[in-house]
């Protein structure tokens, strides 16, 4: 095994003509021992941190691999144990034959050396895939739950769990089953939506989650890649089918991503600003959380627009500081909100040794930061703020305000809170138009 592994991170630092000729060179037996070591192929997320787990879920984005790891795993577990009993449970029966056992990573195309290959009987009417040494697979769909009432397995590999018409009752009936041996197991391979069963499942105890986005995967094309990430740049749909992530709106929040995308529009030209503030969340430490620096604008319809998130984490006072200077004078800012509960009179200090000549205009937080936030959602909702763009760090903090707290990523929502600050200067806090007043 070592040696395979050894091999193989030598080959990756060759050139495609020196690897050539290396290969050429190399003994058929290595290559072919090479070829099918899948320990020496699998990249970071696609094994397990350790074997001490009930539950394994790998939420990843398209063609991070996935299946090739799902069916390797399976694989594995066939030729240790020859009395497995294994559940392959897709979204339907057509997608467990397409991609789980017929596919391109499937569990026919893994087949470690040609003798196991041929070893393998697939009964398609029957949903039933016996392996070489006599370990058994067995075809489930999440659109039948009752398929799983009764059948006992060792263990199960459930494909692309988010997509199961039935996921909750399907998960509950393949638990319940998943009772032969002393040690079962279940594998899941989904690229992550938020649904119910998924959440219930990654709440539960002795869960290992790995995972990872498509750029992870060495094997996929360069210019694949690039052209995909370009096609979805910034978008929900690219955070979760590309990114693998997981996104959710906690209960209550303020700013559900529905409406973070219906305030995304284009981004107004800085002549179209009649002021732009800089909104900053210092940190405690330079250790500690990140130091929230967000840009905002006013356009000359009080629309209150989000412009840039300048935030940085694990940055000194005069690190911070000189990141604030520099926005402020790209984006020819007017002044500069920051919270002062942490630092007081040094954060203007800070500032101004950081060559910051406009006015610092400290601001004391009294109440949580999702009360601060609250009075901006009616105007998101109302479209009379706007996000410049796509944020996505900003965004799913903003996603995990609600008056009950803070549940979204991170220990604080510093970008949110620098936004907040920004924005209530620019649209709570504005002076009132002139009027004039009756005699």
């Amino acid at each position: 095994m070592d040696h395979e592994q050894a091999l193989l991170r030598s080959l990756h630092e060759l050139a495609p003509e020196e690897l050539r000729r290396v290969l050429l060179a190399t003994p058929e037996r290595d290559v072919r021992a090479l070829d099918t070591h899948w320990p020496a192929w699998a990249h970071a997320g696609q094994r397990p941190p350790d074997d001490d787990w009930h539950i394994w879920v790998m939420l990843a984005g398209r063609g991070f691999g996935k299946t090739r790891a799902g069916a390797e795993w399976v694989s594995e577990k066939a030729r240790t144990m020859p009395e497995a009993r294994i559940a392959l449970v897709a979204a339907t029966p057509g997608e467990a034959r397409r991609v789980m056992i017929e596919g391109p990573s499937g569990l026919l195309a893994v087949a470690a050396d040609g003798a196991e290959r041929r070893g393998i009987r697939w009964e398609p009417s029957l949903g039933r895939l016996t392996f070489a040494g006599g370990a058994t697979a067995f075809v489930h769909s999440g659109a039948n739950p009752e398929g799983l009432r009764g059948p006992e397995h060792h263990f199960a590999w459930c494909d692309e769990l988010a997509k199961w018409k039935y996921g909750e009752a399907t998960w509950n009936n393949l638990q319940l089953g998943l009772r032969a041996g002393a040690r079962s197991q279940a594998v899941v391979t989904t690229t992550p939506r938020a649904v119910p069963v998924l959440r219930a499942i990654l709440a539960m105890a002795n869960v290992a989650l790995t995972g990872g986005a498509c750029r992870d995967n060495p094997h996929l094309s360069p210019d694949f890649v690039t052209m995909i990430e370009a096609l979805h740049a910034g978008t929900r749909l690219a955070r979760q089918e590309l990114d693998g992530k997981l996104l959710d709106d906690v209960d209550g929040a303020l700013f559900p991503r529905d409406l973070l995308a219906r305030s995304r529009a284009p981004a107004p030209r800085r002549d179209d600003l009649v002021r732009v503030v800089i909104g900053v969340d210092p940190p405690a430490t330079a250790g500690g959380d990140a130091c929230g620096i967000l840009v905002c604008g006013l356009d000359a319809t009080g629309c209150g627009w989000v412009l840039a998130d300048c935030s940085g984490a694990g940055l000194s006072p005069d690190q911070w500081a000189r990141k604030v200077a520099r926005a402020a004078e790209t984006w020819r800012a007017d002044r500069v909100v920051a919270e002062s509960n942490q630092g007081g009179e040094m954060v203007t200090t800070v500032l101004r040794g950081a060559g910051l000549k406009l006015r610092v205009k400290r601001v004391h937080a009294r109440v949580g930061k999702a009360a601060r936030a609250a009075p901006l959602e009616p105007f998101f909702a109302r479209g009379e703020a706007k996000l410049a763009g796509c944020f996505p760090e900003l965004e799913d903090e903003l996603a995990g305000l609600s008056l009950d707290g803070y549940a979204g990523p991170g220990r604080s929502p510093d970008r949110a809170d620098a936004m907040v600050w920004a924005l209530t200067e620019l649209l709570l806090n504005a002076p009132a138009p002139p009027a004039v007043r009756r005699l």
